[in-house]
């Protein structure tokens, strides 16, 4: 909720809602009611924005469809082979000479395509080339540009505001004081509404009254969703640093036997590396693979990213390391509870782990949202 102070509702609530709270002295009530006043002002612009971007995200995959942006791949027998994925890699090295494999993945949603990524050296960042294959065919599917359209700005707009790590770590303090207005707003709720029916809209009174009373009653209706979503937003503005600080401290003991030794001259196929890691983990599949030298990786290593059978642990991932030389595993480790707890916050963030009937529900939630925070501003113009 982002309601003006109590001190301040004069003309929109009666006057004895503004007596002491049993719990609650006048004195804390003005404390509680400046601290929801700035957390919300301050945030409240940024997360009309989040709000505002979120919404085409929760529909991307139905927005791509109608944009022509989805990748679709032919129809084929469901039981047509697949082609060796190390043909598909030398497919795609032909055909961008120069450049060396980085990560390699079916795609998380139609494992009859698969995604490969290149670049000018495998710890590249920017300046990667992403191409889509047909894992049945090991044809290369059209798709458009990764890093532009509407989505594309959707998502930097919504991610980071195109500012990279400061733009997450600056949002993710937007969250952070999000979550401390919905707090102070649900200590204000109480004694404000103790004198009125839960859920009252006072439609006799001031245009700012009826806009404040609506404004509690959406506050208090999106509560748990809004701090589910915040918190979990908030968390997911620390996935860099949540990867940097699980490379220095569980990867950086995987690799540990290999420290100082020369990186490896030839690599075994990719193949062989897969199959390794299937046989060590039989119940999980395939996510994705990162090739030595990467950041997800480390010089000597295939490191291949295993995901669970069930929609809940199909979003866990656990990270195998497979000699590059030999083919052979040699560590394997569940990621530790900051790491997982990343990943279980991003499909509850943006609720696409229960079909469009969760879509849907996470959409009217976050328009109501947009209702609570515009009416928040709205209501302290009028005050001014």
């Amino acid at each position: 909720m982002h309601a003006p102070p109590i001190s301040d509702t004069a003309g929109a609530a009666p006057p004895k809602a503004q007596a002491p709270h049993r719990f609650l002295s006048t004195a804390a009530i003005r404390t509680w009611a400046w601290i929801h006043k700035w957390s919300s002002l301050v945030s409240t612009v940024f997360m009309l924005l989040l709000c505002l971007t979120g919404l085409p995200l929760v529909f991307h995959h139905e927005i791509g469809h109608l944009l022509g942006t989805e990748v679709e791949p032919p129809e084929m027998a469901a039981d047509a082979p697949r082609v060796p994925i190390d043909a598909t890699l030398a497919r795609a090295q032909a055909m961008h000479p120069g450049k060396v494999l980085q990560f390699y993945g079916p795609d998380e949603d139609d494992d009859r395509m698969a995604f490969v990524t290149l670049n000018t050296a495998p710890d590249a960042i920017e300046g990667f080339t992403s191409l889509m294959f047909d894992t049945r065919t090991g044809r290369e599917l059209p798709h458009p540009p990764f890093d532009e359209g509407f989505m594309y700005v959707m998502f930097k707009l919504h991610v980071d505001l195109f500012a990279g790590l400061p733009g997450k770590l600056f949002l993710g303090f937007m969250g952070l004081l999000l979550l401390v207005a919905i707090v102070s707003g649900v200590v204000l709720y109480a004694p404000f509404m103790r004198k009125l029916e839960f859920g009252t809209v006072r439609r006799d009174r001031s245009t700012r009254a009826k806009w404040l009373d609506l404004h509690n009653l959406l506050g208090v209706v999106t509560l748990v969703w809004a701090f589910v979503v915040g918190g979990t937003g908030m968390i997911n503005t620390w996935a860099d640093l949540i990867f940097k600080y699980w490379q220095n401290d569980q990867m950086a003991q995987m690799v540990a036997p290999y420290k100082g030794l020369p990186p490896p001259e030839r690599l075994a196929p990719l193949q062989q590396a897969v199959d390794s890691a299937q046989a060590l983990l039989p119940d999980m599949q395939l996510r994705f693979v990162a090739f030595p030298g990467t950041n997800f990786s480390s010089p000597h290593h295939y490191a291949v990213f295993m995901k669970g059978n069930t929609p809940l642990t199909a979003r866990l991932l656990q990270p195998v390391l497979v000699d590059a030389q030999t083919g052979r595993v040699t560590d394997s480790r569940p990621l530790p509870w900051y790491a997982t707890a990343l990943l279980v916050s991003q499909p509850l963030h943006f609720g696409d782990y229960g079909g469009m009937p969760m879509q849907i529900l996470w959409a009217l939630l976050d328009i109501a949202t947009i209702v609570v925070l515009g009416s928040g501003l709205y209501l302290w113009w009028k005050k001014r």
